[in-house]
This record gives structure tokens, C-alpha cells and sequence, in this order.
């Protein structure tokens, strides 16, 4: 080999060196990414809520009178029957001591409707007085006009001044007994209430169950005083459950009645199905924990699971609820996380051939965890879910289970 030639394989040798040293300092490894497959599938849109039991049926027994409450003859839980368990016991209030001034202005109203009953009692004895002589002049009269002495004018006559004679008795007859029930007034004021009729049972009132259940509340066991209207126990039947959820005024606005819903944290194993039954039409301003005032309303549902597979849950118990907004059966969908904004648009990464590709979507409905897609993407396309900064469109990337 000739010095040249020589020297020209050295500097081929050497140069492959230096593009091969350049390659390996200049060369970008691969971004180690996550994937996941673009699938169809179930899939749902739902509005998650915490909510709480309530009885459909509640019936709140109050006082009927003033006075006081016996002691409670049942205690929560204990069964009733309609119509059939007493649940209360109410006793007439006492009527309280009349003060020397009070008393004298009762014993003068008494002394008044005991001289009004004799005054009736005189102008009755006045009226009957005059009824039997208007009584035979009227007989007189109608035998003459029979015989044709008297004419039928006077017959007429007396026959008016009869029946006014008659109506004077009867006025006299409803003055007495006016005055009799004014006596009968002032004596009840001036009674002196008697201690030993407090305990008498056929003074009490006694409160059956209005309908049939179990008693889920009782206000006060022990005897006590009440007004009218004051609480005394509540009745239902814990069986007869619905549900109560406190949601955004922006979701019930999406969600119809009828919509499906899993409830789910209520104790027991698996989860419950209920039914959306109505929306309060009127929505309240709530403060959240954040500080943020919010305007909520309440949503009604109905358990549809049968009460034998739901035992032990009651009356108040917390649970939690996915109310459907929305639901499709065989839907394209991938994981929200692989989404990311290009101006007004929504993109993904897409693998292909171990590069990223930037690819715009068009979404439909999402939830929490997947999205449904309209356009943009086939089925079993893979995308890189949370993309880093490191990813951008023509990037090399590489699968971390690969790693």
C-alpha cells in the first residue's frame, strides 16, 4: 500500500469517528410517555351529590290544647297501629285563682244575669198573660164571624194581635234562656279549680296514631306542660324511604325526571338503584367551604332496590349519589387526561411510529374520567395520557413499560 493511499484510509477511518462521535452527542433519547388505547365502550354523565334518607311519609303529632303532656306511653322505635295506638296523652290545662278584683267583677256579672232572669221570667208571665186574653178574643171573634155578626175584618184583627201575642211569648222564653246561660258563665268563672280532678282520665285527650309505622322521634318523655301546637312525637315507616340531595341550581337544570341514579356509602354491600322524582322549582343561596356563595336546590329520588336488600338503613342516613345525566352504550371514548387546548380547539397526542403527533378532536359528552369522541381519532389509536412539556408534535417518544 502506497504512503497515499495510506493516509486517505486514515482520514475515511477518522471521519466515520467523528460523525459517529457527533451522532452520539447530538442524538435526543426518546420521552418515556404513558398510552392508552382509544376504545368504545359504556359509558355515563353523571352528577355525584351527598344526600341523605327521609321518610316519604312523615307525620309530626302536636298538641291539640294547652295544658300538659303525660308521660309518653311509647318510645322511639316501638311500633303503632292506626287508628288504634295511643301515642299522647294530653291533659286540659287548670284555670287559674281569680284576684280579689276579678272576683268581685264575677260576682257582679252573676248578680246581673241572676236579675236578667228574673226580669225574663216577669215580662214570659206578662206575654203569657196577654197571649190567653189576644187567645180568647180571637175565639170570640172567629164565632161571631161565623155567625155573621162580627165582620171579617175584625176576625183579622184578632187574629194579628194573636200571633203577636205568641212571638212576645217566645222572645220571653229566649230571654230566659239567655239568661240562664249568663248565670251558668259567671258561676264557671267563679269555680275553684279542684286538685283532686287532675288525674281523672276522662279528662284527658288521648292521641292514637294517625296512620301506621313506627315511631321515629318523641320530643319529651316526661310529663310536661304544652300549648297548642307544640310537638309531641313523630310517626312513619323508615320502610317507605326517599332520598334527598343537595345539588347545584346548574346541574338540576340538566337533569330530568326519571334520570337513573347509584347510591352508593349507605353501609351496606354493592350499591342501590334509585329514580329521579322532581327538583324543587326554587333554589336557595349556600355559602361553600371555599367561601363562595353558591344557589342549590334539593333533589327527591325514589329507592327502586326492594327493602329486604337494603336492611338496617333508616331514617336521616347519609349516602352518596350519581344521578345520570346522560348515558350511552357503545360510545368512542378516551381517558379527559390525554386532552389538552390549542386555542378554541381540543387535542391529543397521538402515537405513531414512536414520534407524537398532534392531532385536533372534537369532543362530545365527559365526566371525570373519559371523554367522548365525535371526530378526530379512530378506534384503537393510542394516546399519550398527562402529556409533559417534553412532548410536542414529531417528539420521539417510547412507552415506559418498554423502559
Amino acid at each position: 500500500m502506497s504512503v497515499s493511499t495510506r493516509n486517505l484510509t486514515l482520514f475515511a477511518i477518522g471521519a466515520a469517528v467523528v460523525l459517529g462521535l457527533g451522532y452520539v452527542s447530538f442524538r435526543t433519547d426518546p420521552v418515556p410517555v404513558d398510552l392508552v388505547e382509544v376504545v368504545r365502550g359504556p359509558m355515563q354523565v353523571t352528577v355525584n351529590a351527598d344526600g341523605r334518607t327521609q321518610v316519604r311519609d312523615l307525620y309530626e303529632i302536636a298538641s291539640p290544647i294547652a295544658g300538659t303532656a303525660l308521660r309518653s306511653p311509647v318510645d322511639v322505635g316501638d311500633p303503632v297501629t292506626k287508628d288504634v295506638t295511643v301515642v299522647a296523652v294530653v291533659q286540659p290545662g287548670t284555670p287559674g285563682l281569680l284576684d280579689d278584683r276579678t272576683r268581685r267583677q264575677a260576682e257582679a256579672e252573676l248578680s246581673e244575669a241572676t236579675a236578667s232572669l228574673h226580669l225574663a221570667e216577669t215580662e214570659l208571665l206578662r206575654a203569657e198573660k196577654e197571649h190567653s186574653f189576644y187567645q180568647t178574643q180571637f175565639d170570640r171573634t172567629k164565632a161571631l164571624a161565623e155567625r155573621g155578626v162580627a165582620t171579617v175584618t175584625s176576625l183579622e184583627d184578632a187574629t194579628q194581635a194573636l200571633e203577636i201575642a205568641e212571638a212576645a211569648v217566645a222572645a220571653a222564653q229566649a230571654r230566659i234562656e239567655l239568661a240562664q246561660g249568663t248565670i251558668a258563665k259567671a258561676e264557671a268563672s267563679l269555680m275553684v279549680p279542684d286538685s283532686s280532678d287532675t288525674f281523672q282520665d276522662s279528662c284527658c285527650i288521648r292521641i292514637k296514631a294517625p296512620s301506621d309505622g313506627v315511631v321515629l322521634s318523641v320530643a319529651t318523655v316526661s310529663q310536661r306542660p304544652v300549648n297548642p301546637g307544640t310537638p309531641l312525637l313523630t310517626i312513619g315507616d323508615p320502610g317507605e324511604l326517599e332520598l334527598v340531595a343537595d345539588i347545584l341550581s346548574s346541574d338540576g337544570v340538566r337533569l330530568k325526571p326519571g334520570a337513573p341514579a347509584s347510591v352508593e356509602r349507605w353501609g351496606g354491600d354493592g350499591a342501590l338503584e334509585a329514580r329521579l322524582d322532581h327538583i324543587e322549582p326554587a333554589a336557595r343561596t349556600k355559602v361553600s367551604a371555599l367561601g363562595i356563595e353558591e344557589q342549590r336546590v334539593d333533589a327527591y329520588l325514589s329507592l327502586v332496590t326492594p327493602r329486604d336488600e337494603r336492611p338496617g338503613l333508616g331514617d336521616g342516613f347519609a349516602v352518596f349519589l350519581r344521578i345520570v345525566e346522560w348515558q350511552g352504550d357503545d360510545v368512542l371514548q378516551l381517558p379527559v387526561s390525554a386532552l389538552f387546548r390549542v386555542g378554541e380547539d381540543w387535542a391529543v397526542f397521538v402515537a405513531s411510529d414512536g414520534t407524537a403527533s398532534r392531532r385536533i378532536v372534537q369532543i362530545g359528552h365527559r365526566n371525570n374520567q373519559n371523554a367522548e369522541i365525535l371526530s378526530g381519532i379512530d378506534e384503537g389509536e393510542r394516546v399519550i395520557v398527562h402529556p409533559s412539556d417534553q412532548i410536542a408534535d414529531g417528539v420521539t417518544i417510547i412507552e415506559r413499560t418498554e423502559l
